[in-house]
């Protein structure tokens, strides 16, 4: 463990430190669980579930432990006991384009929802919350998509809010990635549950100073993971993907990589690296880099896109 830099906020796990936390969590996903959980471009297996994801797992059965204790003791307080009072541990889990938050959002998910006490576990995404592909070219942002005024933080903040709030339930609009857009008219019921994972690119950002005060995403999150990786690694894995989206698009009509198939190599090459450096850098070290420091843990990836680091904040 790594205490050179008292400095930081941050105390650093070796992944052979933080393996060793895991003391007897039990492992309750099998590799074929893994294989359906993790994107194509990811390497992560059942040993790194075991070595990082198992021991985040039992980090955050301790903060829930916790919170139910002083939820137990705020009811004694007050003299009032009301299940429907209950709201959800929210779990936000932030990071570039291509780092692998899906996944990581998707493990925790499964690992979550087997702890003993079965906790109802529910994952969103911001995806959702992005403006329409039509309303993003009347608005001028359509090289913006991803950047936070690409979204719809009311829609989202009145959701968190809802979720806050006990309501029995709410909803979020619903994102094909096939079609890259907002589906017209669809939407997600999301009930009442005991966890709410929150993934997106932007969901650690403060509220703005010309918000007066108002309130943010990261205002609603109980807990936070970052999931970073040096900016060279995360373009390579961006062209990898747009590569294995153009593949695919070859086969599917539907598919919005379908109108670059008949790209030569060389300019489908460029048109990735050009979305990479122009949109998906640019929103990183603008707006989603900046945030890191907020997370309440850090989870950092090699070239391999394994993670070999975990920070964890001095609570």
């Amino acid at each position: 463990m790594n205490h050179a830099d008292n400095t930081s906020p941050f105390i650093r796990y070796t992944r052979e430190e933080w393996a060793k936390l895991r003391a007897n969590t039990p492992l309750t996903l099998t590799a074929c669980d893994v294989d359906s959980l993790r994107s194509k471009d990811e390497p992560v297996n059942l040993r790194e579930v075991e070595e990082v994801y198992l021991p985040l797992s039992r980090l955050l059965s301790m903060f829930a432990t916790a919170r139910a204790r002083f939820r137990d003791d705020l009811s004694q307080f007050t003299g009032r006991v009301a299940q429907d009072d209950k709201v959800p541990w929210v779990i936000a889990i932030a990071g570039s384009v291509s780092v692998g938050k899906s996944t990581t959002a998707r493990l925790l998910q499964a690992l979550l929802s087997r702890w003993p006490t079965t906790p109802h576990v529910e994952l969103v995404t911001t995806d959702g919350f992005l403006r329409s592909n039509a309303e993003l070219e009347f608005l001028g942002l359509e090289a913006r998509k991803g950047f936070p005024e690409s979204y719809d933080q009311v829609g989202l903040l009145r959701f968190l809010q809802s979720m806050k709030s006990a309501h029995p339930v709410a909803s979020v609009p619903v994102y094909d990635h096939k079609i890259y857009d907002i589906v017209p008219g669809a939407e997600r019921i999301i009930p009442r549950c005991d966890i709410l994972i929150l993934e997106g690119l932007n969901v650690l950002q403060p509220a703005p100073l010309r918000n007066n005060g108002g309130l943010a995403v990261s205002d609603y999150i109980d807990f936070s993971i970052y999931v970073d990786a040096n900016e060279h690694d995360l373009e390579r894995w961006f062209i990898a993907r747009f590569e294995r989206h153009l593949e695919a698009a070859k086969h599917d009509q539907d598919s919005f990589f379908r109108q670059w198939v008949d790209l030569p190599e060389e300019e489908a090459l460029w048109l990735a690296k050009t979305v990479w450096k122009d949109i998906n850098l640019l929103n990183l070290k603008e707006n989603i880099e900046p945030t890191r420091h907020r997370a309440s843990c850090v989870l950092t990836k090699g070239p391999n896109h394994n993670i070999d680091f975990i920070h964890v904040r001095r609570f």
